[in-house]
């Protein structure tokens, strides 16, 4: 029967966690497109009691501007670009979020469970 070292474990180990992380912070992104006054998708779900971050592509040929009340965030993000929004962890519930220049018609939420 063959015997791995320690080092040889300790290895293992580190490596399969760094996995594991690398899968975590890969789970709380949210990708959000903008365009014609509308978010794709309009509604998301991540994990509660986790920081999320959220990734904004303006595809407008004007700025906007990314607000959750709920969420404290607020976000001018030029026309055909994008920005990033970290958040910290939130509490079960539902968090609404608006294109701030067009909030009748450009809305979504974002779904904590």
């Amino acid at each position: 029967m063959r015997m791995f070292s320690k080092s040889a474990f300790l290895a293992a180990a580190f490596c399969a966690l760094t996995a594991a992380g690398a899968q975590a912070q890969q789970a709380t992104e949210i990708q959000l497109s903008y365009k014609d006054k509308k978010f794709t998708p309009a509604e998301v779900t991540v994990p509660a009691n986790t920081a999320f971050t959220i990734k904004v592509k303006n595809l407008d040929a004007k700025a906007m501007e990314f607000e959750s009340k709920p969420l404290k965030i607020e976000k001018v993000i030029a026309a055909n670009s994008e920005a990033v929004v970290n958040v910290r962890a939130q509490k079960p519930g539902k968090y609404k979020f608006v294109d701030e220049y067009n909030e009748d018609v450009a809305f979504g939420d974002v779904i904590v469970k």
